[in-house]
């Protein structure tokens, strides 16, 4: 169940140009929260901007009870997020949405994330991590060098790191896409096929990742990112179109609320695709 909170922030740090890391207390949402899900936060205190903002989870520490949030400064909401200091409070609505299935069965695994779209699948793999049983091959992509972040954070969750670069500044020169492709190659014998892959990241990027996932038989798992209103299924302002069965009839589903993780073979992203350019 997620509810209305009031938390105090701990610190609220620029890691990258534009790039924050905002970590608060909260007992509820360390408790509560599962990998994939996300907040919706009042950016300011006044009404100015009227929509909050959805970030997701992207660390938890249970211990202490705290939760990170990363987010790019983009907008007039998040110009007035990242002005928040230390002690201040965080007006946030959470956890909210459906996550990744986190099955114990799901023992050899791949996540794949673009840019900014890493940011979910790092709780999901401190959870994972967790369990010696499971092998993590973590591919993450950056356009350079210098806008890579979270390397280290992703190196201590995995078993193995690939990383790409647009330029080929660092790691694989090309799409990540590219380098998963050529990974799967090499995997010839059936124990070191993955049982699933997870991925976040931009629309063309999942749309290509989903693809390879459905033609070597992996299941996948895709977390989309879509402009939101309320965040909880109400205004219905991040529909996306869903497979509803194997005749190849489609619904809307809102990815607030249903999502927003989804199946990879479940969504449409050509449709997506006109709505993330």
């Amino acid at each position: 169940m997620s509810l209305i909170l009031k938390e105090k922030i701990i610190s609220n740090v620029e890691i990258l140009s534009d790039i924050y890391e905002l970590k608060f207390l909260s007992e509820y949402i360390s408790d509560k929260a599962k990998p994939g899900q996300f907040i919706n936060v009042k950016c300011s205190d006044g009404i100015d901007p009227i929509l909050r903002r959805p970030l997701s989870i992207c660390s938890i520490d249970e211990k202490n009870k705290s939760v990170i949030v990363t987010f790019r400064k983009k907008g007039r909401g998040t110009a007035y997020l990242a002005e928040k200091k230390s002690g201040d409070l965080l007006d946030l609505v959470g956890p909210l949405g459906n996550g990744f299935e986190n099955s114990k069965k799901y023992r050899n695994i791949a996540v794949v994330g673009g840019g900014i779209g890493i940011f979910p699948l790092l709780f999901l793999l401190q959870q994972k991590s967790a369990d010696s049983f499971c092998n993590i091959t973590a591919y993450i992509g950056f356009e350079t060098k210098s806008k890579i972040i979270l390397e280290n954070e992703f190196a201590q969750c995995c078993n193995n790191l690939l990383l790409s670069t647009d330029d080929g500044s660092k790691g694989y020169k090309g799409f990540i896409t590219d380098l998963l492709e050529y990974d799967l190659m090499q995997r010839k014998n059936e124990d070191e096929k993955y049982d699933i892959i997870y991925s976040c990241g931009p629309v063309p990027m999942m749309k290509k990742v989903a693809e390879t996932a459905m033609r070597q038989r992996i299941k996948c798992q895709v977390s989309l990112e879509q402009r939101m209103g309320c965040g909880i299924g109400a205004c219905l302002s991040c529909v996306c179109k869903i497979k509803q069965n194997q005749n190849n009839d489609w619904i809307y589903k809102r990815v607030c609320k249903d999502g927003p993780v989804f199946w990879g073979e479940e969504v449409d992203f050509d449709d997506l695709c006109k709505y993330n350019v």
